[in-house]
């Protein structure tokens, strides 16, 4: 599997059968879309928009999917702003060439039991960290992480140059003064094989190409 990060929540896992595109809503935060056709797009928040290229599924709700060799999991969640009770979110557990990825979205930090049952084990983690009220924050992913306790974690939604967001969000360097971990040396795009994770937990900072 390889994973690659556009900015914002965006994020692309491709395999030799799927390729997996997440929150694409970039063309609403200044910069193009990276959508290309046959994609299975994935969407956190079913108002973060619609893929700009035909689209194999569009997957925005909880439930359980199989598409081109992938086995995708939508799991309700309570959004950042909702208020207790709500579930306006979905995160979703993807299972790829044997390599499962967990992808939260902008969640209120706190999972339930049944919500971590749903996730089992979990290798890859793609979490927002921007905080200031829009998303989690560099505290609050850390309480996601210690529960989901992922073998590789990648942070998103940061400020980042070009993108346009809502609410302005913490420079990277600042999020992660939350996490209280030292990231690995940033790279363009993240290759994955099952089986070769290493011991204890990796913070993977990916570059936009």
């Amino acid at each position: 599997m390889d994973i690659q990060f556009y900015g914002a929540n965006a994020v692309r896992l491709s395999t030799k059968k799927a390729s997996i595109l997440i929150d694409d809503n970039l063309s609403d935060l200044g910069q193009k879309s990276v959508s290309k056709a046959g994609d299975i797009a994935i969407f956190t928040m079913s108002s973060h928009g619609s893929p700009k290229a035909e689209a194999k599924v569009i997957l925005d709700q909880p439930g359980e999917y199989e598409v081109s060799n992938t086995s995708i999991q939508g799991i309700p969640a309570r959004a950042h702003i909702d208020e207790p009770g709500q579930h306006t979110a979905t995160m979703f557990k993807v299972v790829a060439d044997d390599i499962r990825v967990a992808i939260v979205g902008h969640i209120y930090p706190e999972l339930t039991d049944k919500q971590l049952e749903d996730f089992g084990m979990i290798d890859i983690l793609i979490i927002p960290v921007g905080g200031n009220g829009y998303t989690l924050d560099g505290i609050g992913a850390l309480k996601v992480i210690k529960k989901i306790d992922p073998k590789v974690i990648i942070p998103t939604h940061y400020d980042q140059p070009g993108l346009q967001f809502p609410v302005p969000q913490q420079p990277l360097a600042d999020a992660l003064k939350g996490l209280a971990m030292e990231p690995k040396e940033p790279v363009e795009k993240l290759k994955v094989k099952s089986g070769e994770f290493g011991e204890g937990t990796q913070l993977v900072v990916l570059q936009k190409p």
